[in-house]
């Protein structure tokens, strides 16, 4: 039988744990200063829930099971579905715009592979009831600002933008149709990452014929806002897509980020549901996977049985973060920390450091002493292993006394103290 962790699943020992709890701190104080609320939902769901949004096809990703009570059911593969479970079902009551974070952890039963894992923690932003698009502003700001506050700049990380309602207007004017939309996107979404003649082998067997995987190309040939606006900008039926984006980059200069951003007209993001602006976070170095991804999904919660109410949300994985911020040396290394060691040089004196211990601890101290009889080197090596700055040495004669001595362990000096006044200043 094996014992080792399953592939794809995460141990953390303390200097693990102790980077992802720095990532989902400083997740926690950015939302807070958008005045985002932190919510959570339940980590199994039922299948249906996902197969409704994505389709049958998702099933083979999913941790899915029946369980003993005859239900299909799967561990939640993200947090949009719950999130807007969770909002329909209180839409009236909710306060508009309504703005949530959520850090849940989440499964997917995938190819391990750098920066894709078979379970993350994920922090999740969303706003809903907002069509305007100072909130797509709002969003990205905030994304950006997860970053800032990681030490980066945008030196380390771009935030690259698009909006499918312009790309879907600019495919639509060369005689795309709807139907063949998704399979477009699909291939949009690997424009980057396959060679072109693997993209239209791909629109070829989606039913698209070699005039129209032309004009697909044409179109994508023009990245940049300015060359677009200027080749497309008089065309009445694309024009509210330039002046929402043209707005919408005012809102990002107002917001202190618009030197981060770029717009790309090749990021669409893989999930159908998306309906407007749409961005990813990636390394400048561009060596990682996205490390963030989100946009607009005004028709998801009507999609979902739920409220018909506009929405916009992104997703940050803390696995390819956390290696971004390795390998820019913005992870604080972990080292155990002990206030205060207290040592007995007697082990009758046992007692007493339990005693002492528990009056530092109401104090808010980290205290920590031998738990069975130990020499007094061995304490003091043992009090210098845990981290601890200084040791509180006990002595038979000096603690009837009410004394006893400081030592700091990482230059040696001691300080004799009356023990009441310095536990009472500490």
């Amino acid at each position: 039988m094996s014992l080792d962790a399953l592939p794809g699943f995460r141990e953390f020992y303390p200097s693990e744990l102790a980077e992802r709890n720095f990532i989902i701190d400083t997740w926690r104080e950015v939302a807070r200063r958008y005045a985002f609320v932190e919510v959570d939902g339940p980590p199994l769901e039922p299948l249906e829930l996902y197969t409704r949004k994505s389709g049958e096809e998702i099933v083979g990703q999913l941790y899915s099971f029946t369980d003993k009570g005859g239900r299909e059911v799967a561990l939640r593969p993200e947090m949009t579905p719950t999130l807007a479970r969770m909002v329909s079902a209180k839409a009236n009551a909710l306060r508009k715009p309504i703005r949530w974070f959520s850090i849940p952890q989440l499964f997917r039963y995938e190819r391990k592979q750098r920066g894709r894992l078979r379970e993350h923690f994920q922090l999740n932003v969303d706003i809903f009831g907002e069509a305007d698009v100072t909130a797509d502003a709002e969003l990205l700001a905030t994304a950006i600002d997860m970053m800032r506050a990681f030490g980066l700049t945008s030196s380390d990380v771009r935030a690259r933008v698009s909006d499918r309602r312009l790309l879907r207007g600019l495919l639509v004017l060369t005689g795309i149709t709807d139907e063949m939309l998704p399979g477009v996107y699909a291939v949009v979404d690997k424009l980057d990452r396959e060679p072109r003649a693997s993209l239209e082998a791909k629109l070829r067997a989606g039913g698209l014929h070699d005039v129209f995987i032309g004009r697909v190309f044409e179109v994508l040939k023009h990245p940049d806002l300015d060359t677009l606006r200027d080749r497309y900008g008089d065309v009445p039926e694309l024009r509210e897509d330039f002046t929402r984006l043209a707005r919408y980059f005012e809102c990002l200069e107002a917001l202190g980020v618009r030197d981060w951003v770029e717009f790309d007209l090749s990021i669409v993001r893989g999930l159908a549901y998306y309906t407007g602006i749409v961005f990813e976070l990636f390394d400048a170095k561009r060596e990682l996977r996205a490390i963030c991804g989100g946009g607009r999904y005004d028709s998801l919660l009507k999609q979902l049985g739920g409220t018909d109410l506009p929405a916009l949300g992104f997703g940050m994985g803390d696995v390819v973060l956390g290696e971004l911020l390795r390998a820019r040396g913005r992870m604080p290394v972990w080292s155990p920390a002990v206030d205060v060691w207290v040592a007995y040089a007697d082990a009758g004196l046992l007692d007493d450091a339990m005693r002492i211990a528990r009056r530092l601890r109401d104090r808010g101290r980290s205290v920590e002493f031998a738990l069975g009889g130990q020499q007094l080197s061995r304490q003091l090596k043992a009090a210098s292993a845990a981290g601890a700055r200084e040791a509180l040495v006990l002595q038979p004669e000096e603690l009837e006394r009410g004394d006893a001595v400081v030592r700091r362990l990482d230059t040696g000096d001691e300080t004799r103290v009356r023990l009441d006044e310095w536990i009472g200043a500490h």
